[in-house]
């Protein structure tokens, strides 16, 4: 069995230790650091590279959201998934957090089980955004990005094949694999594959910058 390494991040030594109480008490997990805030993160993450980074935003110094920036940016982490972890769950943040690079976000009043499941997720290489965060990077976000952090420009897509066009697209409605796969009468693995496929020729980090990418480029529109 792979262990998924994590790495905690937050300010707040309790929820930390919290944490590494829950997280190494399963089989597939380990917590092989933590850090106080931003600029410690950045630090232990190059020394560790862990699978997975549970990252707070609001911390003293170096925030979350720059930590999550410097983190995905640098080629020699590319293997590293940042999922954000937060009581602040609003629009802007989305906003930033998915143009920093973060893999996925959740709200701190998630279940154990859920936030389990979440760190399986971003280190598989999927996206996760709880529903909260999918309405609010919608409607915010999405709706109006900016050109600046523009992606992908509208011919950026012709490398696609009209069915991976249209699995992006759905993707980007925040529909699950299996969802698309009920709607277009596929197996889920199918879907899986086109996903991965328009990932790789779009040279996207993971399914939430796939999701990004469909917006910014027009494909789709909120």
């Amino acid at each position: 069995m792979t262990t998924i390494r994590v790495l905690l991040v937050d300010d707040q030594a309790l929820l930390r230790a919290t944490f590494r109480v829950l997280i190494d008490s399963v089989p597939d997990m380990s917590v092989i650091g933590e850090a106080a805030d931003g600029s410690e993160a950045v630090d232990r993450t190059r020394a560790h590279h862990p699978d997975v980074v549970l990252m707070d935003i609001r911390m003293p110094g170096v925030d979350g959201l720059a930590a999550t920036a410097t983190i995905c940016a640098d080629p020699d982490l590319a293997d590293t998934r940042v999922l954000i972890l937060t009581t602040f769950e609003n629009d802007e943040h989305v906003a930033q957090a998915l143009r920093a690079g973060a893999s996925g976000f959740l709200g701190k009043d998630v279940t154990a089980d859920v936030l389990l499941a979440g760190i399986r997720t971003v280190a598989a290489g999927d996206s996760l955004l709880s529903p909260l965060a999918t309405r609010a990077l919608i409607t915010r976000f999405l709706a109006a990005p900016e050109p600046e952090n523009g992606l992908v420009p509208p011919d950026g897509l012709n490398g696609l094949t009209d069915r991976e066009r249209e699995m992006m697209a759905l993707a980007a409605y925040g529909k699950s694999n299996t969802e698309i796969a009920d709607e277009l009468f596929l197996s889920p693995l199918t879907v899986r594959s086109h996903i991965q496929r328009a990932m790789m020729k779009l040279h996207a980090r993971d399914r939430a910058q796939l999701v990004v990418i469909a917006y910014q480029s027009g494909l789709v529109k909120a």
